[in-house]
């Protein structure tokens, strides 16, 4: 079985670096930090854990700037998403954390409507 490395993006270090800043006095960014490293886990265990999201949802940017060709979304508490993709090669699987946000920012970003 390959090694599954996990990294995070510049954008989603800047999330969890505020998150553990306010985590000390905020229960809800607490109990973020801890699911995001729950999911991190069960994604480093099965890899296609997160519901995938289809090829013609993917943000351009992301085709892009990340070479997302497969995205896949975990959900998280208070209606947050965790966006990563997969790429690999013989020796290493690589799981790269795109996006960590909130449930406004998931649904203009994939063009969803607020209802």
């Amino acid at each position: 079985m390959k090694p599954v490395k996990i990294v995070f993006s510049d954008e989603s270090k800047k999330i969890l670096k505020y998150l553990l800043s306010k985590s000390k006095h905020s229960k809800a960014e607490k109990m973020m930090l801890k699911a995001i490293g729950r999911k991190t886990k069960l994604i480093q265990i099965d890899k296609n854990y997160g519901k995938p999201i289809a090829k013609r949802l993917i943000p351009k940017e992301y085709l892009s700037k990340h070479n997302a060709n497969n995205l896949f979304r975990v959900e998280l508490p208070c209606f947050w998403r965790m966006l990563y993709t997969i790429e690999g090669n013989k020796i290493e699987i690589l799981l790269f954390v795109i996006k960590i946000i909130n449930h406004k920012e998931y649904n203009k970003l994939f063009g969803y409507k607020n209802k």
